[in-house]
């Protein structure tokens, strides 16, 4: 990373400065009123303690002085303010200050979390955005090497711990300094020599807290790793849940799951252990300092010398008062450090640049006219060995091209490089003479249509899966090809027909169901080329003649790369090409590769034998 990951991390929330204004401005006027609301709890305490005469006389000698230290000017401000002429009276409009007091305070109080509170949702909001933004742009590699419950983890769990360091810790590292720093100012008024024993507190607790703070980032970067494994353990599961029950493996996958939460266990225990020192540390170390200013100004009350009853109550006050603003300043740095263990998580992964991206001056395509050619193409897959090497032929537009060969042999890879989910590392594909490099996505994306051999449908309506990608379609567009693809009768007979929500990736359909609805999808899509890759391997034998009847029509002037396992699937396909090994082996019609007596012939006497 170029920039601080603090930096970085101060970047998300200044951008809300106008949120952030507005609950600094309520949190100064917070302050004023709880520095002041102190001093008057003071006032009526003593009010209360002392003879009402003596105060009038202690305030009619001030008033005949001529100089006035500052805290006997605020103490003669304040008894101003408040002194009537009788106790009663007296005591009635100290208690109605107080009471307005406190009221505004909290009113204030309230505002600053609020403008706060809504800085943090916009920030939950904001970084989910960009990071779901971002996956979408990524290249498929990348998520050849991530795991999906990580990525989840770190858009659901990093985020919410982003959002709460960053909204607390900003907030309470702005506002809490200005509190702490009104009392002390107001410790320094009343007594220099007890203020400046009071802050001995402050450098030993942070040395602690920073200490404490440095083991707790550490310990939330190996969380946040585990809990991602967690969430991982479990997208596999409920994904797979068919295969777990088939094999009897839910004792495993629970003792697997028990094994990872218990590890989980005892690091957020030790990381709690270490968070929970912090406040214990300081609030003790401020009561040892506390009890020792008891007895020093304690005794100066006693001896006559130095502070008066009233000044040593409201010095206890606001010092005990300090604890507070203490204490939270030492959740701070915690909070912080595990917010700073979730940004690197997730500015990682904004940093990772796609691989695969349009070119500045790239080029778009709006149709396909004449051919597509490989040109001596070789590829591997990153930390693999090549999978694809020196691939040359051409698909003309109008003809169907199978591939045929074992598991393995680089069929799909090969027909994934076409609409550039994975770039050539050797070599070049053309469309119509344009390197495909120099076409921009959007548009040599949208000349494809493509059924894979996973098939991936979404929890949706079978009318939004059809149409998935077209904009306002009507049924008299999604009908069509939902028949051409031999859906329209299980469709029908669905609880709600095309209204019916199939459940995730399908699961209320069968395997062929969830097939034909993936050709309908390609189907509507009505592109120029279509890759078919093993799109009929799930569908019955009257299904898959009836859906190849389908596509016999679709191909007429459209261009369809075919990938087969089973050989009658493309036995009248006008080149059958024949990959090993990455490599091709053989290429030519069906009558021509059997004439041959090689590989494929062997292949299709197996298959038929």
């Amino acid at each position: 990373m170029q920039e601080s990951l603090y930096k970085r991390m101060f970047k998300l929330v200044i951008q809300h400065w106008p949120y952030l204004l507005l609950s600094t401005l309520a949190s100064l006027i917070y302050v004023v009123l709880n520095s002041a609301s102190i001093w008057l709890t003071a006032s009526l305490i003593n009010n209360i303690l002392m003879d009402f005469q003596q105060l009038v006389a202690d305030h009619s000698q001030l008033t005949g002085e001529n100089s006035l230290t500052l805290n006997e000017k605020l103490k003669f401000w304040t008894d101003g303010f408040i002194l009537r002429g009788t106790p009663q009276e007296t005591l009635k409009v100290l208690c109605l200050i107080i009471m307005v007091v406190f009221l505004t305070k909290n009113i204030f109080l309230y505002m600053k979390n609020y403008f706060m509170t809504v800085v943090q949702f916009h920030l939950i909001t904001e970084m989910r955005n960009r990071l779901y933004k971002h996956f979408n742009a990524l290249s498929l590699s990348y998520f050849d090497q991530k795991k999906s419950g990580e990525l989840t983890s770190i858009i659901i769990n990093d985020v919410a711990n982003l959002r709460r360091a960053l909204g607390t810790s900003f907030h309470q590292l702005l506002v809490e300094p200005i509190n702490l720093l009104a009392f002390i100012i107001l410790l320094f008024i009343i007594s220099w020599k007890l203020a400046l024993l009071s802050i001995v507190i402050l450098p030993v607790a942070g040395l602690t807290i920073l200490s404490i703070g440095r083991s707790i980032r550490r310990k939330s970067k190996r969380t946040a790793a585990m809990i991602a494994g967690i969430t991982n353990i479990i997208t596999e599961t409920l994904s797979s849940i068919r295969v777990v029950k088939a094999f009897a493996m839910e004792g495993y996958e629970v003792q697997r799951f028990f094994k990872e939460t218990h590890h989980y266990f005892q690091l957020i225990l030790r990381r709690a252990k270490l968070r929970l020192l912090a406040s214990p540390i300081t609030e003790t170390l401020g009561v040892m300092i506390g009890v020792l200013l008891l007895w020093v100004g304690g005794v100066e009350v006693l001896s006559g010398e130095g502070l008066t009853p009233e000044d040593f109550l409201r010095f206890i006050l606001l010092l005990f008062a300090m604890m507070d603003p203490l204490r939270k300043l030492s959740k701070v740095n915690v909070s912080l450090q595990a917010g700073a263990a979730s940004a690197e998580r997730i500015f990682s992964i904004l940093d990772t640049e796609p691989n695969i991206v349009d070119k500045t001056d790239s080029v778009k395509i709006n149709s396909f006219e004449k051919q597509i050619m490989f040109n001596n193409v070789s590829f591997k897959y990153e930390f693999n060995d090549t999978v694809l090497k020196d691939i040359s032929f051409e698909i003309e537009k109008g003809s169907v091209v199978a591939l045929v060969g074992s598991s393995g042999a680089g069929k799909s890879t090969l027909a994934d490089l076409i609409p550039r989910f994975y770039d050539v590392d050797k070599g070049g594909i053309t469309i119509d003479g344009h390197d495909i490099r120099d076409l921009s996505l959007n548009s040599l994306r949208r000349l494809m249509g493509i059924v894979t051999q996973e098939t991936m449908l979404f929890n949706d309506t079978v009318r939004a899966n059809i149409a998935y990608g077209q904009i306002d379609v009507n049924d008299e567009q999604v009908i069509p090809a939902a028949k051409a693809a031999n859906a329209l009768e299980f469709i029908n007979e669905l609880s709600e027909g095309f209204d019916t929500v199939i459940g995730e990736k399908g699961v209320k359909l069968s395997g062929g169901q969830r097939q034909r609805l993936a050709i309908a999808r390609a189907i509507m899509k009505n592109p120029p080329i279509l890759i078919l890759d093993e799109a009929t391997s799930a569908l019955d034998t009257e299904s898959e003649r009836l859906v190849h009847k389908a596509l016999e029509t679709l191909m007429v002037d459209r261009t369809v790369l075919v990938i087969a396992h089973r050989l009658s699937t493309v036995t009248n396909a006008d080149k059958i090409i024949l990959l090993d090994k990455g490599e091709i082996k053989e290429m030519g019609t069906h009558n021509e590769l059997m004439e041959k007596k090689g590989l494929y012939s062997n292949l299709y006497n197996i298959q038929f034998n």
